[in-house]
Order: C-alpha cells, then sequence, then structure tokens
C-alpha cells in the first residue's frame, strides 16, 4: 500500500495518538498543518476505504485508528521507491546513496554487521 504525502500525515498522527475521534483528528490536523475539517474527514474516508484506516463507533462516535504499523507501511515505501528508482537494486541504491553522502565509521559497522546477518542467514537455508 502507498500512500501520499497527505495520507503519511494522517498515519503519522494515527500511529502517535491511536485512536481518535473525527473531531479529535480534524483539530490536531488542523493545529499541526492548517487542514480544514472537510479536508481531514476526506483523507479519513478515502484510506478507511484503502484499507490503511478502519474506524468503529465508540460512545456515539466514529473513531479512527490506524490499520496498518508505521513498520510496514515504511517498508512497502522502500521497496516501491527500490523497484522504480533502482530497478529493485538494493546494492545500487546503496552505492548511489555513498557517492554523495560520507558515512561515518559506525554506520559502515552497522552496514557490515546487516551484511554479515544476511550472509549468515543465507547459510543456514
Amino acid at each position: 500500500m502507498n500512500l501520499t504525502d497527505m495520507e503519511w500525515n494522517v498515519m503519522e498522527m494515527l500511529w502517535e495518538k491511536g485512536a481518535v475521534t473525527g473531531r479529535e483528528a480534524t483539530e490536531w490536523l488542523e493545529t499541526q498543518l492548517g487542514w480544514s475539517r472537510s479536508t481531514t474527514l476526506t483523507h479519513l474516508r478515502r484510506m478507511e476505504a484503502k484499507g490503511a484506516v478502519g474506524s468503529s463507533m465508540e460512545s456515539g462516535l466514529k473513531t479512527f485508528r490506524p490499520l496498518i504499523s508505521r513498520e510496514n507501511a515504511a517498508i512497502a515505501e522502500t521497496e516501491d521507491f527500490l523497484s522504480r528508482v533502482y530497478k529493485g537494486s538494493l546494492s545500487m541504491m546503496v552505492s548511489s546513496f555513498t557517492r554523495k553522502q560520507t558515512l561515518s565509521k559506525e554506520e559502515i559497522d552497522q552496514l557490515y554487521d546487516i551484511l554479515e546477518k544476511m550472509e549468515g542467514g543465507r547459510e543456514n537455508d
């Protein structure tokens, strides 16, 4: 599931707050982003139809909650980006990033650790 930039804003609110009423969502997004009530409710309805957000009636109020985790949304977004921009090549992406940005010793060590774990996992297959 790919989320638009505006949908990411809604999801960030839901991941931070958990379940919220339509009024709470409207107030928060108006304060944080200047969104109108109709913009917020339109996005919540669209995201509900998309399966990213769920709703239920609680004490007579419609309450919205995230149906996908931040981690799963980030993984899907990363896979889409990798596929579109780097034709699915993780090594091409890493190479591209490291040409433009210097990695610290700690970051290099973390990459080595990740690669060693991946290599170890292949031996156990």
